[in-house]
């Protein structure tokens, strides 16, 4: 465990149910874009690729995460369950987010998640690509926060 932390279930080996659950909380946890709840879900020695950055830690998921969302502004994420298998879970999503000068942007990919028994993630590799759009294109419009389960998905989006 996570210094003594409890459990953080659903835990693996993960069921369709239990990985669908995983990954609409860790896509609720993001949309609130607090870096220290996010970074909870993680092990104290998780290790990430994102994009082209290599972090290790939660002290670093924390400083990524500030980061991030000090840049990508009015951030509204989407998380689809890929498949999974054991302890292991796929994704693919799509974030919208704008930066500090008005231009919007959709950013798709992939993240592999691997779990501890406890059910943290122990390891995250991410794939992301960001593809302009304004403003009239934007389809995450929800308030500030996790995505109303009335709100579409990406298959549903037409993403």
């Amino acid at each position: 465990m996570s210094d003594g932390e409890a459990p953080r279930p659903p835990l693996p080996p993960f069921s369709a149910q239990t990985a669908v659950q995983k990954v609409r909380m860790a896509e609720d946890a993001w949309n609130t874009r607090d870096a220290e709840r996010v970074a909870r879900a993680y092990s104290m020695n998780s290790e990430w690729r994102n994009r082209s950055e290599f972090l290790s830690g939660r002290a670093a998921i924390v400083a990524f995460l500030i980061r991030k969302w000090s840049k990508e502004l009015d951030y509204r994420l989407i998380k689809d369950l890929w498949t999974y298998r054991d302890n292991r879970i796929a994704v693919r999503f799509a974030y919208e987010w704008h930066d500090d000068a008005g231009n919007w942007f959709r950013s798709y990919g992939n993240e592999n998640w691997e779990f501890d028994e406890h059910g943290f993630m122990q390891r995250r590799i991410a794939s992301i690509n960001d593809l302009p759009i304004t403003e009239g294109q934007r389809k995450f419009r929800w308030p500030a926060g996790p995505r109303p389960l009335s709100h579409p998905g990406l298959a549903d989006l037409g993403l």
